[in-house]
Order: structure tokens, then C-alpha cells, then sequence
């Protein structure tokens, strides 16, 4: 991913109150992406049959219009696959046309068998594809028959506890539409088919056990801290673990907890396969007899350590403390390196979901996975970083003078053929970089007369949780950060704005999958100026050509040159956006 550091588009300083003049000239062009996929990752692809666009298995039902304008069904599976076939039980396929899902999605019937297998899986599709109940259906499913089990086995231990999933967000939000959309899934009585919860905010650790946790990183460490009572019997009930946005839950900010996590679950596999194979029937019994002989890292040090590092030692380093509940009365004053065997009997699965995972270098989410988890099944979407033909992308080359007429002419161009076609409720985002440019824009619609919700960091949780419900039941404009970009629910999203072209290409694809979601159409206009026409050619090269992005996703500082040698000349280099989209 190349971040881009560029002066903002949007310079508000100089506006006076006055209305600006609705009717300045500016250099429009609109691009639509027709031509077909092709991919050069080493992903499992769908099956040829099933290359076509899928559908969002979201909030948003099914209906008659979701069919395109040719006729061709581009989302849904082949009317021969149903919720059965691919060995759902009848309960969870009942549920499903209950909620008004007749039939999965092409990436839902790619995955599904793969998570029912046990087998771990990564989960990368374009936005709009049905990753979220990719992977909560047969989740829930074979939570639903593993409960069953347990409740009617008379010979369980009385301490046991059953089994359960953890499905990790970056945000509260994302936490809190995963828990909405599980709890959409009720049985013939109209109650949630599982116990799902949130731990995250303001969320505590549930009272009654649940069968599906959602958290942040963050809060499930503060939640299983090694004081608590419930941390190792809760990690060793914890049988599959779902990393959603997995590409941003593996950078930055998030990776060090991240990464920890893992080391933990993966050495609770390691001491129940050696508990298994020594023939002791309770873990305590293991801890006190081979753990002594063992020495890991100390917990600060995997919390601070770096991606590679974490890559490099996740196959055989541990921390001990991370999982045993001893207390010690004295701190650890000498090192001794031990190593756990690499061969062990799994008993966790790993299921990874992005809409962007890049695999190029050492150090991005998708190299990080492929050594981390080398024998997990990759299942892609056919548009995978690329442009999505039900898109119409119109690309404005805009100036200092011109930014603020361009925007406002988009906003009001659009709603006005939204009325004349008879729409209904439209909705429209309309992004911008910094909470500052937000506040900016949406000071400028509403000098205009435009009516705008605001979504950005500096508001609190209630504020922006009111703004989406309202977004999502009365439509209108919506001002946004890149904080609503990933993974939230709002469906028919007609209009995507880039008032401050995006940053990098990574978030482009995310703002962008706001819209043709659903199998549906969406046009999104894209404002830029001079220090962002690299990205733009970059992105619009692609596009032409019908290939992902990934030369856009570069970190190196060689991406300009890598750019013009592709160009090839410096008359080609100097060619406008709106020539090269001719």
C-alpha cells in the first residue's frame, strides 16, 4: 500500500459565507470498467462457472431488482446450489429463508464447505460479496449441533464448558453489526438460534456464557487478563476464531495484540495435543509437569515485537504465562530458550476475512498468512482488487478554485436524477481524509442548503451509532472518515463522493465497495488534484487493462518510477486522466 502525504484538496479558508457559484467549469470524464478479471495471486479461485459478481449477504434483502439490466444473474450461486447442498442442516437452512436468503452468494458457496470441514480458511473478496455470513452461517451451524451434543452427553466433566467462537473486529461498531446480523438468524419461535455477545466499549465479560464472543482485540486481552478465573477454561473452549478485516487486524496498530492472541490459542493447541498423546485427563496436571521444563518470551516481549518477528517464531515460541494461571512470587531473572515441537494435533480453527490482502512482500497481511497458516484454503472473489463493473466511476480534476463548485455540483447533480428516475430514498457518502476536511464539507453542503450527517473519531460512539441508523432509514448525504469505509452495514448506497481523493489504494477499494453492493449499480465521483494524478493514473491504468492494483499497493519509494517506466514516455506521463480514459 503506498501512503500518499498530500496537501489536502479541500482549502476552506478562504471561503467567504455566500453561497459559492454552483455552475464553474471543470474537467469531467466517467469510466466504466468492463473488462474481465485476471489475477496473478496463487489464490484458490471459484470455480469458472462461478466468476461472476457476488452478492452482500448484509442487512439488505433479496429482491427482484437485484438482477442486472442484461438479465444474467451475477451474484448469486447457480440456482443448483442451495443452503443444503452445501451441508447446512436443516435448522440453519430454514433460518436462512426465514431471513429472506434463498441462496448463497458465489464466495458464501466457495467457503462454506471449507469452514464446515474444520479445515482454517482465508476469506478474500471485493466488498459487497457475503464474507460476514460466509463465515457466521456454518459457524453457527456447527455450533448449533456441537451444543446439542454436549447438552445431551451425560459423561462430561462437570468443569467442562462448550465449545464457542471468537470473532475479532477493529472497531466497536463493526463488533456490534456482526452480534445484529447473527441474532437476524431465529429459529421457527422467532428467538436467535445462538447466544451471541459483545465485548467491546462499554461491554463487559457476559454474565451467561455465550456461543459467540465479538471483540476487539484490545478488550479480549483486557478480558482474559491472567488474573481472571475464566481465562484458561474459556481458551480451551475456544474452537474457531474468525479475524475479520484481517488485513488491518495484521498492521499497525493492531498486530502486536493480534499476534499474541494467536500465540496463545495456538499453545493451548500444543498443551491439549501433548495432554492427549500423554494420556492426562486434566491440562493443570501438564502445566505442572512439562511446563517447568519449558521458558518462553516474556509477555512484553511478544506484545512489542514486530510482524517478522511474530512470523518467524509463531510456529514454535509461546509465552507460557499466557495461558498458565500460577502465581509467581518472584520475577523471572534468567532466560532459558526452549522450543515447543512444531508437530501437534490442531483442535482451533482460523478463519481470516479481507476485502484487501495483499501478498506481495515480507511484511503484508496476505505474506504474513500464507507462512503463518500455509496449509489454510484460500477462497477469492473473481473482483478482488479490482474495479467493479457495476461501478460507473467518474473522475474530476479539480483546483483550489474549483474543488468547492465540483462537490456541490456532484452532490446536486446526483439527487436530482435520483427524483427524475423515482429512486426513493437515496443515499450517498461522501468522504473525506481528516476529521477536519469532514467538518469543512459538511459546513460547505450546508451553506448550500444540503443536509448532511457527520461521522469521524471526534464524535462519540452514541453520536455516530445515531448518525448510521439514521443514514440507514432516512437516506440523504453522509460526511464521512475512512472510519466508515470498512465493513459497515449501509446498504443501497447509490453515490460514493471522494471529496479528498483517498490516500492510498487500499482505501480507495473501501470506499469505492460502498456502492454496487448487493448486486446492485453504483457510481462513484472521484475529486482530485495534481499530488494526487499518480495514484489516479495508477488506479485508472489498472482499470483499463481489467488487473487488480497491486502496483498501487506498493510501500516503496520507487512506486513513481515503477509508475513511469510502465508509462512508458514522458508525453504518455503527461497525458490527462480524462485521455487515458478514452
Amino acid at each position: 500500500m503506498i501512503s500518499r502525504s498530500s496537501t489536502s484538496m479541500l482549502h476552506f479558508y478562504s471561503l467567504s459565507t455566500t453561497t459559492p457559484n454552483l455552475f464553474s467549469h471543470f474537467s469531467l470524464s466517467s469510466f466504466l470498467c468492463t473488462s474481465a478479471p485476471s489475477h496473478p495471486f496463487r489464490f484458490i479461485w471459484l470455480k469458472q462457472s462461478y466468476r461472476r459478481r457476488t452478492r452482500d449477504f448484509s442487512s439488505a434483502a433479496i429482491s427482484a431488482s437485484s438482477q442486472n439490466k442484461t438479465g444474467r444473474d451475477t451474484f448469486f450461486a447457480e440456482e443448483t446450489v442451495s443452503w443444503k447442498s452445501l451441508g447446512l442442516s436443516d435448522r440453519i437452512s430454514q433460518a436462512l429463508s426465514n431471513a429472506g436468503f434463498d441462496r448463497p452468494s458465489l464466495v458464501q458457496a466457495a467457503c462454506m464447505p471449507s469452514i464446515l470441514s474444520g479445515k482454517d480458511v482465508v476469506i478474500a473478496a471485493e466488498t459487497g460479496s457475503g464474507k460476514t455470513y460466509g463465515y457466521l452461517v456454518p459457524l453457527i451451524d456447527k455450533l448449533c449441533s456441537s451444543r446439542h451434543d454436549w447438552d445431551n452427553d451425560s459423561e462430561k466433566p462437570t468443569s467442562s464448558s462448550p465449545s464457542c467462537s471468537v470473532v475479532l473486529c477493529p472497531n466497536v461498531l463493526l463488533c456490534e453489526q456482526v452480534v445484529r446480523m447473527a441474532n437476524d438468524l431465529s429459529g421457527d419461535d422467532g428467538k436467535p438460534l445462538l447466544r451471541v455477545a459483545a465485548v467491546c466499549g462499554r461491554q463487559g465479560w457476559p454474565v451467561n456464557e455465550p456461543d459467540i464472543i465479538v471483540s476487539t482485540p484490545v478488550a479480549l486481552l483486557n478480558n482474559i487478563d491472567p488474573k481472571t478465573h475464566h481465562r484458561s477454561d474459556f481458551i480451551r473452549s475456544v474452537k474457531h476464531v474468525v479475524f475479520d478485516e484481517a488485513d488491518l487486524l495484521l498492521c499497525g496498530g493492531f498486530e502486536n495484540h493480534v499476534i499474541r492472541l494467536i500465540h496463545m490459542l495456538c499453545f493451548d493447541e500444543k498443551l491439549l495435543s501433548r495432554m492427549n498423546k500423554s494420556g492426562l485427563e486434566n491440562p493443570v496436571e501438564l502445566n505442572s509437569v512439562s511446563v517447568s521444563h519449558l521458558d518462553f518470551e516474556r509477555e512484553e516481549n511478544i506484545q512489542n515485537e514486530s510482524i517478522s518477528e511474530a512470523v518467524e517464531m509463531s510456529e514454535d515460541d509461546v509465552d507460557a504465562e499466557d495461558l498458565t494461571e500460577e502465581t509467581q512470587t518472584s520475577p523471572v531473572k534468567k532466560k532459558d530458550w526452549r522450543r515447543v515441537r512444531k508437530n501437534y494435533e490442531r483442535s482451533k480453527q482460523y478463519i481470516f476475512v479481507a476485502a484487501t490482502l495483499p501478498v506481495n512482500g515480507k511484511k503484508t497481511a496476505g505474506a504474513v498468512l500464507r507462512k503463518m497458516f500455509p496449509d489454510a484454503n484460500w477462497v477469492s472473489g473473481s473482483y478482488l482488487h479490482q474495479h467493479n463493473p457495476r461501478l460507473k466511476e467518474i473522475w474530476i480534476e479539480v483546483t483550489t478554485d474549483t474543488q468547492v463548485d465540483a462537490l456541490i455540483e456532484a452532490v446536486k447533480q446526483f439527487d436530482s436524477k435520483a427524483l427524475d428516475h423515482g429512486a426513493g430514498v437515496n443515499r450517498t457518502m461522501v468522504f473525506g481524509n481528516t476529521v477536519e476536511a469532514v467538518e469543512a464539507v459538511a459546513n460547505i453542503l450546508q451553506r448550500a442548503g444540503i443536509e448532511c450527517y457527520r461521522y469521524h473519531k471526534d464524535l462519540s460512539l452514541e453520536e455516530r451509532a445515531e448518525s448510521l441508523d439514521d443514514f440507514r432509514e432516512k437516506g440523504g448525504i453522509f460526511v464521512c472518515t475512512d472510519a466508515a469505509a470498512r465493513g459497515v452495514d449501509i446498504p443501497n448506497v447509490s453515490h460514493v463522493i471522494q471529496a479528498d481523493f483517498a490516500t492510498s489504494a487500499v482505501d480507495f477499494l473501501h470506499r469505492v465497495g460502498r456502492t454496487a453492493r448487493a448486486g446492485q449499480f453504483g457510481v462513484v465521483t472521484s475529486l482530485y488534484n495534481e499530488s494526487n494524478r499518480d495514484l489516479v493514473n495508477a488506479i485508472c491504468a489498472a482499470g483499463k487493462l481489467g488487473q487488480p492494483v497491486e502496483s498501487a499497493f506498493s510501500r516503496k519509494r520507487s512506486f513513481r518510477n515503477k509508475l513511469k517506466k510502465r508509462v512508458g514516455s514522458n508525453k504518455a506521463r503527461d497525458t490527462t486522466t480524462a485521455e487515458l480514459m478514452v
